[in-house]
């Protein structure tokens, strides 16, 4: 259950994604690709392996599909991706 959490949050578009979502909002794929400076089609691929892991729900909104951190995440779950989120962002600020 853990492993294709770790293995989706492995790549870095991917952990970028989830920084981005995790300040509790939807955000539509054409928000992500300008933030992560990824194409449509790597985007929606990502999401869909974070959509797979269990970590995102989607919602269609016209033309757009919107993201969000799954609000149904176990609580143990939602604890390993706050750690690995946080290990990021100490990784990140020591790189710096």
């Amino acid at each position: 259950m853990i492993l294709p959490i770790l293995t989706a949050l492995a790549e870095p578009t991917r952990l970028g994604a989830m920084r981005l979502l995790g300040d509790g909002g939807e955000h539509c794929v054409c928000e992500l690709m300008a933030k992560l400076d990824a194409t449509q089609s790597r985007m929606s691929r990502h999401m869909g392996v974070l959509k797979a892991a269990g970590l995102v729900t989607d919602r269609r909104d016209a033309q757009w599909v919107r993201y969000r951190v799954n609000p149904d995440l176990a609580p143990e779950l939602r604890r390993v991706l706050e750690a690995v989120l946080a290990a990021a962002s100490d990784n990140e600020r020591n790189a710096a």
